[in-house]
């Protein structure tokens, strides 16, 4: 199983940059990268939260589950 992290898509939605994003919650953009990009291994809910209230969403909004052949079929697209 593999959980997919949709930050970009409300980045995309609330016309936000990382930057200010990361700058709003406050983490390092180094660290909202790590989390955008499905590298990390796990997320404090206080983390989630800020997240939550900085881009007005739920955390479905961001989080979503799918099956590691789904994933991998998408990263083998992308190669």
């Amino acid at each position: 199983m593999a959980i997919v992290v949709d930050i970009d898509v409300m980045l995309a939605r609330r016309k936000m940059s990382v930057g200010e994003l990361a700058e709003r919650v406050g983490i390092t953009p180094a660290n909202l990268a790590v989390l955008k990009n499905g590298r990390a291994k796990a997320v404090r809910f206080s983390t989630l939260a800020a997240l939550c209230e900085v881009l007005e969403c739920q955390p479905g909004d961001l989080l979503r589950w799918e099956a590691e052949d789904t994933v991998e079929e998408s990263a083998a697209s992308w190669a």
